[in-house]
């Protein structure tokens, strides 16, 4: 699974500058659903957990990320919270010791690529097709019976560069593999290139990653808070 440090130091700058609308990933995800406790996969520098944690401050909120130097920024954002929790662990050996009635990834671990007239296809961070199975079991067991999963939807990849608020380039490149696609991310600061970080991901049908998810009781239920390009989130809920 790819690690995002060469990245971690100008994530936020990034990721802030349009890239992602936090308050509306949160209002798809909460959706009116109250929640005892919830499970973020891939929380990065804890952007989304941030915002949850401001409006339901009674929630019991977990993060879990590969990457100690994105949860190094995480821990000192999310340190006013009490009712959050980090953790640095591999998803794939994911052991928490704790059910969730709500468990969630937007852009982090998984998450589906929705593009109107086409069926949504699921895209994971992990190239290994046996870890995904692990990974994906590990999952299973973090959901409460009768709880849910929601992964985040995002519209199709393509090369662009734009500036960002600090006055910097962003661009990035996508190559497509025989399993999915590479992504490399670049930051130009005028002619000097501060950032550089490729990421290896492998993509599933829709039916796959349906039939991967299904024998641990979890199945499709439907898009959370439809918009233009399909749904801020896919929900799957656990017998």
């Amino acid at each position: 699974m790819g690690r995002y440090s060469e990245m971690s130091g100008f994530y936020d700058v990034i990721m802030t500058s349009g890239y992602y609308d936090y308050p509306k990933i949160v209002d798809g995800l909460i959706n009116g659903h109250p929640v005892a406790n919830v499970l973020e996969l891939g929380c990065g520098t804890g952007l989304i957990i941030e915002e949850l944690a401001k409006r339901r401050p009674q929630t019991a909120i977990t993060g879990v990320d590969l990457t100690p130097e994105m949860l190094a920024i995480a821990q000192d954002r999310l340190s006013p919270f009490a009712n959050v929790k980090l953790f640095q662990q591999n998803v794939c050996e994911l052991d928490l010791h704790a059910q969730h009635d709500l468990v969630f990834s937007y852009g982090g671990v998984w998450y589906f690529v929705v593009q109107k007239g086409h069926e949504p296809f699921m895209v994971s961070h992990i190239a290994d097709h046996e870890d995904n199975l692990k990974g994906l079991e590990k999952l299973a067991a973090c959901i409460a019976p009768g709880g849910r999963l929601m992964l985040g939807t995002q519209g199709p990849h393509f090369n662009y560069e734009r500036p960002i608020s600090n006055g910097m380039v962003y661009s990035q490149v996508i190559e497509p593999t025989e399993i999915g696609f590479t992504k490399h991310y670049f930051l130009d600061d005028g002619a000097r290139r501060v950032m550089s970080q490729t990421i290896h991901y492998r993509t599933y049908t829709f039916a796959q990653a349906c039939d991967m998810l299904k024998p641990w009781g979890i199945e499709f239920d439907g898009l959370a808070h439809h918009h233009d390009e399909g749904g801020m989130f896919m929900g799957f809920s656990k017998s």
